[in-house]
């Protein structure tokens, strides 16, 4: 391992997901300017985070699934009628060609 690379002051930090209010503490050297008081009576730094595993919709199975099938459908009619309007130029170019 590389000396000198890591901090030398972790600290007790509480971090707060925003989204839910849940919160952990844990060691950490993120910088900051708030403070809160945690369960044991002691006050900790505060550490604000917009989303975490508590409300991450992967972790929380709230996940919403795309409708492929539904995707391949709208493509592959979109594509028919391209080929549709294509072939109609071109049948009606030969058309006038032959006059």
């Amino acid at each position: 391992m590389k000396k000198d690379i890591h901090p030398d002051k972790y600290r007790q930090v509480v971090f707060r997901d925003t989204s839910t209010s849940e919160a952990f503490i844990t060691n950490s050297c993120v910088q900051t300017k708030e403070k809160t008081t945690w369960d044991d009576g002691e006050e900790y730094p505060l550490y604000l985070m917009g989303i975490s595993a508590m409300s991450h919709p992967f972790y929380t199975g709230q996940q919403t699934f795309v409708d492929t099938a539904g995707r391949v459908d709208k493509f592959q009619q979109r594509l028919a009628k391209t080929q549709a309007l294509k072939e109609a130029k071109e049948a009606q170019a030969t058309k006038g060609k032959k006059k």
